[in-house]
């Protein structure tokens, strides 16, 4: 009888083990505190169980327990797992290692004016994550098949999807019983925002190819346990949702690496390539990530090192006491589309908390490159509250800025949002002299009010243009009405693309015919590029 109550007991923690490692997904790696809490619960869990087993199968005392050679050895162990916890946590502490904190992250000194081209409103993100999120949700609730099954996930990754800023979220199960009906088949579809136009689809997956690895999964198919299943001894960060040049979806797992002691200095050192639809799964070195892929280091990651970066480069001591030369990021950040990736963006300040900003900093999503800009102006919420006011009788809302390169200008651009969430206008304000403030019911005509606003304050950057510069024969030319005025579409020869020309602002275009040679500037569209100025 006692043989079959020791194996009770022993199978007992077994499946009680075997249930909490299937439910918590703890890292087999010293290198997780989660692992380390896991061996801790476990040991208590078996010194717990010998101890009810002593007391009632063999009569022992409580107060004797602790002379059981056993119970000593388990106590001993789990004294010394907390030790090395503890201990480990204090050696990877900033406060003793300051100078490896500041150097995780090598940042590059760049120069606005040379690097930093001309907006390209193409492929500018007009939308932050929260006007994304109101149209997904508008788009699902007019999918009449799928919107009583079926939720939109809150992830709203943001990548470069053929040249264009897009988000892209899956849909998720609307409840469990939902997942019930339809687990077996798994998610048809995941939603696409262009966040230069607003363009918002959902994007159907061909039948028998749907998302079956996801978060909204419950057991063998949950993606963390799928993750833990085929990498036990990974930390995971951040996971995030995106698809590839074709359209398929992916869910990109970067592995945290610790290069301060047991659990500091947390960067990337791999990263798990999952397919969506079919689990299969491939590891990459972080520098062999394949190029399509955006999101490897998370924009928190990414401010969080440059904040080490800035504030410890003279000491932990420094950076509490004195301040001397202590730089961090402002308090929110935006996206850019640079070089075919996706790049961090957000100012950088004096941790004084003054209300002006000495530079930004752009940091490449994939490859941690990192590189700051000294353009000494305005800090974002200043330039936010300026565009606010110039509208404050609509009520509008200013999403976080971005810096561009307007008319050779530093220049804060910006979304103006109304009390449901749509974006109604857009703003410029100019970094360096923040009560400048161009508004416009569309982009164009808030780079126009923009470049009025530098010409008459004598900006010299202003004689630039507006937008890209093009001269080129002229191939076919229409005149058309819109909205009751009249423009001109043009085509010019050996180049791409229609130029839209507003007779009212540029009458001057009705004497251009077929063959003439033309010059203008113009802003980059989707399928129209709007004219802003004949030279």
């Amino acid at each position: 009888m006692k043989k079959l109550l020791k194996l009770a007991a022993v199978l007992a923690a077994i499946v009680a083990a075997g249930a909490y490692y299937y439910v918590t997904l703890p890292a087999i790696n010293i290198h997780s505190a989660g692992f380390w809490f896991s061996l801790i619960f476990a040991l208590a869990a078996v010194t717990g169980i010998v101890a009810v087993y002593k007391i009632f199968k063999t009569k022992t005392e409580i107060i004797e327990l602790g002379q059981s050679k056993l119970i000593r050895t388990l106590l001993g162990i789990i004294a010394a797992s907390v030790v090395v916890f503890l201990l480990g946590s204090l050696l990877s502490s900033e406060i003793i290692n300051a100078k490896k904190y500041q150097q995780l992250m090598d940042v590059q000194e760049g120069d606005f004016a040379t690097e930093i081209e001309p907006a390209d409103f193409n492929s500018v993100p007009l939308l932050d994550k929260a006007s994304a999120t109101l149209l997904g949700n508008r788009k699902m609730g007019t999918m009449v098949d799928m919107v009583s099954q079926f939720e939109v996930s809150n992830l709203y990754t943001q990548i470069n999807y053929q040249d264009k800023p897009v988000r892209v979220s899956p849909l998720v199960y609307a409840s469990p019983i939902k997942w019930i009906a339809n687990q077996a088949d798994g998610i048809p579809a995941y939603i696409m925002i262009d966040m230069a136009t607003q363009e918002t689809e959902c994007v159907r997956l061909p039948e028998g190819q749907y998302i079956k690895y996801s978060p909204a999964e419950y057991f063998n198919r949950n993606i963390y346990r799928h993750l833990r299943f085929n990498y036990p001894t990974y930390i995971f960060d951040e996971l995030s949702f995106e698809i590839d040049e074709e359209g398929t979806p992916y869910w990109i797992c970067p592995v945290k690496k610790f290069n301060v002691g047991l659990f500091g200095g947390q960067t990337i050192g791999k990263v798990v390539l999952c397919n969506a639809v079919t689990g299969d799964t491939i590891c990459y070195d972080i520098e062999d990530v394949p190029e399509w892929i955006d999101h490897v280091y998370s924009a928190e990651l990414l401010i969080e090192l440059y904040d080490y970066h800035g504030v410890l480069k003279n000491g932990y001591l420094n950076s509490i006491l004195s301040q001397k030369g202590c730089l961090m990021t402002t308090d929110g950040y935006n996206y850019l589309v640079k070089d075919d990736d996706v790049w961090v963006y957000t100012g950088v300040t004096s941790v004084s908390g003054d209300e002006s900003n000495v530079g930004f900093v752009l940091m490449n999503q994939r490859t941690m490159e990192s590189r700051y800009y000294a353009c000494p102006g305005a800090e974002e919420y200043s330039a936010m509250d300026s565009a606010q006011g110039q509208v404050q009788h609509l009520g509008y809302t200013s999403t976080f800025p971005l810096l561009l390169n307007v008319s050779g200008e530093p220049t804060y651009f910006m979304a103006l949002k109304d009390s449901a969430g749509l974006v109604k206008m857009y703003a410029m304000v100019n970094i360096a002299k923040y009560q400048n403030v161009a508004i416009g019911d569309t982009v164009a005509e808030c780079v126009k009010d923009y470049q009025n606003l530098l010409k008459q304050n004598g900006i010299s950057s202003a004689e630039n243009g507006t937008g890209l510069e093009m001269k080129a024969v002229i191939e076919k030319i229409s005149p058309v009405v819109i909205q009751g005025n009249s423009h001109y579409y043009i085509t010019l020869a050996g180049k791409e693309g229609i130029y839209d020309v507003d007779v009212s602002e540029y009458p001057e275009i009705v004497t251009y015919d077929v063959n003439d040679i033309i010059g203008f500037t113009y802003l980059q569209g989707t399928k129209l590029c709007e004219v802003t100025g004949i030279q």
